[in-house]
């Protein structure tokens, strides 16, 4: 797979890879020189909500948390 650099510096990564990663616009990377003509592109942060999904799906089911009666703050 290759890509181009732009007359402004940019380099688009193709989408396929975008799509499999989850890279969406705005997302910020490092990039690190490792050689001449070598280098290292790393997502800073996870994804906003990365994991959610499966996080939710792994919940307990539907009736094992009970609710826990406590004080309302509308009244401070």
């Amino acid at each position: 797979m290759t890509t181009a650099v732009s007359s402004k510096g940019q380099i688009v990564l193709p989408a396929n890879i975008r799509r499999q990663d989850g890279i969406e616009p705005g997302q910020q990377f490092e990039i690190e020189r490792l050689k001449r003509g070598e280098y290292r592109l790393v997502r800073c942060a996870p994804r906003p909500n990365e994991g959610v999904v499966d996080w939710l799906l792994s919940c307990p089911d539907k009736g094992y948390f009970t609710p826990v009666a406590s004080e309302s703050t509308d009244t401070l």
